[in-house]
């Protein structure tokens, strides 16, 4: 909700005011209701107030209880019913109208670190506790919210908006020669605890981090790991039917807290059953609850039915939806716009649609849910793997009463998702991008880059001994990428996302109910949305784009200049721009050409980092990226 900025010298030396001024007033655009710091000899904080919730409209940071400990957080707590209750038996005097960075405060005056055991939902904060003169740092469970820092010299700078930290005069503006050679070869950096910047570090999901000896190097800790050992059974269909939906009302209710709200909505599953419940909760808290649904469509470009089957959500939930159209935007447009650029190199070219609708929303509210998620907690490659289980553990009573019960309610027995085990068998390789070609010999070899490539595009170990397949896509780093991409620190705008389907409880409910029915084609949705959604859209198959736009896009006369550009000079030690095949006009594989995109995405990034060092630096020129 809000942006955070800390500075601690750990030499001892009093805060600069003057930089932490500077620091925090850089993130106005995201906090634009209040800005506060506060110093007090070797650590200061700053704060952008950003207001989303009811409680927040009462919170000021940075905040202390007893001007000792002090906080600094963007944070929305989940389970605040469950969490009050629990402090206030402890001598904590809170309550509802509590704002959610005072509660984190009194749980780690309760509880100190193991208050992390504690907090569920969205949150990156910082607490410096001046009777142990220590800084206790956390990130949530999946890294809805970001938390970036560097140590430079006698310094720790640290805030969730990477481009602040990079404003700070010690820290360099040399890059991490890896995480650009991912870029170039992955489309990300793989590894997720740093940054495409030499001196900056990325706090990972479900880790904290504390500083108190002002000695060696700053280790991280993880303080949670995403459970494998769940087990919910009930004697009755309709319970676990009932279960999901009082736990969907839960997650999307803690995520509304504020009587206007968007939904980015498509015309699937997903989306349109967050827009349900959010319809259902909203209206129940708010007497004038405002839900408006924003989807993007295309009418010409490609066979595109999203814009039927959204508008008859729209419909039958009776919420207004506003769609953009798309047919006839560019890739990299915009590109010249530099509140467009991100503080990490992206190959997504596609800036306006996201910056128009997202300022639509803007005009509407603070807060847009969306329906990401959905995919990995319902979907299912098939009865494989939960079949063996079975099998393995015994549980043959199981193992007949399910697959009867699928057998009389669907007419024919699920689909065994044998076709991955049997290519494994027969040593068929599953598919992975190619390796570019472009790479610079040097950089190659001296980052072991194509070894790098072949240990990392290798098909992963699988952990959960039931769904293994949404076990491994919720604890991708795809996701936190994804986040951090929404948050307003990128987006430059002043509109938090929140996504239902994240919600702690929900994932780990979801991951321990028997796959067989309610994960096959998304059952459990499908039952609990009967007679809500339109019947269209709830029966409606998980089904490939019609078409492909970014293929389309790429043939578009005005793309013509994308075979002619000249890189950055600095960028010759990464690839060789020479040996880039010609991306226009051709009917390339569209994986293939976003691969070979990428070089010219790392350029016009790397024109945007020196404008934002030429532009902001006040005490020194910093002009030059090593």
């Amino acid at each position: 909700m809000s942006g955070i900025v800390g500075i601690v010298n750990l030499d001892g030396a009093p805060v600069d005011r003057e930089l932490l001024q500077r620091l925090t007033d850089f993130m106005g655009y995201r906090g634009p209701d209040a800005q506060q710091v506060w110093l007090d000899n070797r650590v200061g904080f700053g704060h952008t107030m950003l207001r989303t919730t009811i409680e927040s409209q009462s919170e000021e940071q940075p905040y202390s209880l007893d001007g000792d400990v002090w906080i600094v957080a963007d944070a929305r707590l989940d389970g605040r019913n469950e969490l009050i209750p629990k402090l206030q038996l402890l001598g904590c005097e809170v309550g509802e109208a509590t704002p959610d960075p005072v509660l984190i405060l009194q749980a780690y005056r309760v509880w100190g670190k193991d208050c992390l055991n504690y907090l569920i939902g969205d949150f990156a904060f910082a607490i410096w506790d001046g009777r142990k003169q220590r800084l206790f740092c956390a990130r949530d469970q999946f890294g809805v919210k970001p938390f970036y820092y560097a140590r430079v010299g006698n310094c720790l700078v640290f805030s969730n908006t990477l481009n602040c930290v990079r404003l700070h005069p010690a820290v360099s503006n040399q890059l991490n020669d890896l995480a650009i050679a991912d870029f170039l070869v992955f489309g990300s950096n793989q590894e997720a605890d740093t940054t495409a910047f030499a001196d900056i570090a990325r706090l990972l999901a479900a880790h904290y981090l504390i500083v108190e000896n002002f000695q060696g190097s700053l280790a991280p800790q993880r303080y949670w790991t995403l459970p494998i050992d769940g087990y919910i059974r009930y004697r009755r269909d309709e319970e676990y039917v009932e279960h999901f939906k009082d736990l969907m009302r839960v997650a999307v209710g803690d995520r509304l807290r504020t009587d206007k709200v968007a939904i980015y909505m498509s015309g699937g599953m997903d989306s349109t059953t967050v827009a349900a419940f959010a319809k259902e909760v909203g209206s129940q808290q708010f007497a004038d609850f405002d839900l408006r649904a924003y989807s993007t469509v295309y009418d010409r470009l490609i066979p595109d039915r999203e814009r039927y089957y959204s508008g008859l959500a729209a419909e039958k939930l009776g919420i207004p939806i506003h769609y953009q159209v798309a047919d006839d935007f560019e890739l990299y447009e915009g590109r010249e716009q530099i509140e467009l650029k991100t503080p990490e190199p992206v190959t997504i070219g596609l800036y306006k649609p996201c910056d128009r609708q997202s300022k639509q929303i803007v005009a509407h509210c603070r807060v847009a849910l969306n329906g990401q998620g959905g995919d990995p907690v319902f979907y299912s490659w098939g009865a494989y793997f939960y079949v063996a289980y079975l099998l393995k553990t015994f549980k043959l009573g199981e193992l007949v009463a399910q697959l009867s019960k699928y057998v009389r309610s669907h007419s024919r027995l699920p689909q065994p998702g044998v076709r991955s085990r049997v290519k494994k068998w027969l040593g068929i390789p599953p598919w992975r991008p190619s390796y570019p070609k472009w790479i610079d010999p040097e950089l190659e070899k001296r980052l072991n880059l194509l070894e790098r490539w072949e240990k990392l595009t290798r098909e992963q170990p699988l952990v959960h001994p039931v769904r293994p397949e949404a076990y491994q896509q919720l604890t991708s780093k795809f996701w936190s990428e994804l986040f951090e991409f929404s948050d307003p620190g990128i987006s430059g705008l002043p509109v938090e996302v929140r996504s239902p389907f994240f919600d702690l409880r929900l994932v780990n409910y979801l991951l321990a109910i028997p796959p067989i029915p309610w994960f096959m084609f998304k059952e459990l949705a499908r039952v609990a949305m009967c007679g809500i959604l339109p019947e269209e859209v709830r029966l409606r198959p998980k089904t490939p784009v019609a078409g492909n736009p970014m293929r389309l896009f790429l043939r578009q006369p005005t793309m013509q200049w994308i075979d002619r550009f000249q890189p950055t000079p600095v960028l010759a030690k990464y690839f060789v721009r020479d040996a880039i095949p010609p991306i226009y006009g051709i009917e390339p594989d569209v994986n293939e050409a976003l691969i070979n995109l990428r070089p010219l995405s790392l350029d016009l990034w790397l024109q945007h980092c020196q404008y934002l060092v030429n532009s902001k630096s006040t005490k020194e020129e910093r002009y030059v990226l090593n």
